[in-house]
């Protein structure tokens, strides 16, 4: 399992900032740029990664009507062609702009209330030849576990968040559903930047028995 000092990186910003936020409503997805099969998986995806966390799916939100938005596309200027998307993502033209100057081929704009949890997020995958020979299970989960909370931004550059079974299939390491789990545990708050959050975390994670 992961102790206080790994919990805390993984929400310690490049910056030396702590930073963390939760979901503080049911999430309701769409999905943009898929086929129907790939859609199953995604929305079946963040099923699985919100019983881990013990939170919730909703058919849509009372403010946003879908407010966890994924958008899977080939090239980023593609982007600025989705109508009024403009107006969901403050500067679209200057993210996209510094997303393609990077070369990325994934990123994520988050939302918040005036509690400061995580009221939307939208997730932009740019396929190229490495995210194209990810199994779509596979990215699918990936995609589902960084949208959960507000991790660091450099969490997961090294390693991943779940882990290949026996059989080939891929599951959310024990680990980070544990993390989960006490990060959505009803008397943590909805957000936090105070390092001693991570002391909370790591009380509330399963131990080895």
């Amino acid at each position: 399992m992961l102790d206080v000092n790994e919990i805390e990186a993984l929400f310690t910003r490049e910056s030396g900032n702590y930073t963390f936020a939760r979901w503080g409503r049911a999430i309701s997805p769409v999905v943009f740029g898929v086929n129907d099969e790939t859609l199953k998986v995604v929305k079946g995806a963040i099923e699985a990664v919100c019983l881990v966390s013990n939170h919730h799916m909703a058919e849509t939100d009372p403010e946003l009507g879908s407010n966890a938005m994924f958008f899977f596309f080939s090239d980023w200027a593609e982007l600025l062609d989705v109508p009024k998307l403009d107006e969901l993502v403050p500067d679209l033209a200057a993210m996209v702009a510094r997303v393609s100057a990077a070369d990325a081929n994934q990123y994520r704009v988050f939302r918040f209330d005036k509690e400061g949890a995580i009221k939307a997020c939208f997730t932009f995958i740019r396929m190229d030849k490495h995210l194209s020979d990810v199994p779509a299970e596979t990215l699918a989960l990936s995609q589902a576990v960084q949208m959960m909370v507000l991790w660091s931004d450099r969490a997961f550059l090294q390693v991943s968040p779940l882990a290949v079974m026996g059989g080939g299939g891929v599951i959310v390491k024990p680990e980070i559903s544990g993390l989960l789990a006490a990060a959505y545990d009803a008397v943590m708050p909805v957000a936090a930047i105070d390092p001693s959050h991570a002391l909370r975390l790591s009380a509330r994670m399963p131990r080895k028995q």
